[in-house]
């Protein structure tokens, strides 16, 4: 086989073949879970503010990447608190 300047093999057309169907099935099922996230937020949208639930999901997540930075996080954002008025 001969793709644009790259010589292939069968076995390299074939493993080519497979990791795009898996490929394809791992974004099927992330849809299938996006979906199921968008299902979830409108299920308690009666309860609370999606955009405030999603804040606070995004928040979360990137309090628990900051590690033990989240401390100096806490500092700036209490002193940023006191001084900022919007």
């Amino acid at each position: 086989y001969r793709i644009g300047a790259f010589m292939t093999s069968i076995s390299e057309d074939k493993k080519l073949e497979e990791f795009i169907s898996e490929l394809k099935r791992i974004e099927g099922e992330i849809q299938l879970l996006n979906e199921d996230k968008k299902d979830l937020f409108a299920e308690y949208k009666d309860t609370f503010d999606p955009k405030v639930l999603r804040e606070a999901v995004r928040i979360v997540k990137n309090r628990l990447k900051l590690g033990d930075a989240v401390v100096q996080l806490d500092e700036i954002v209490d002193k940023l608190e006191q001084t900022y008025t919007f």
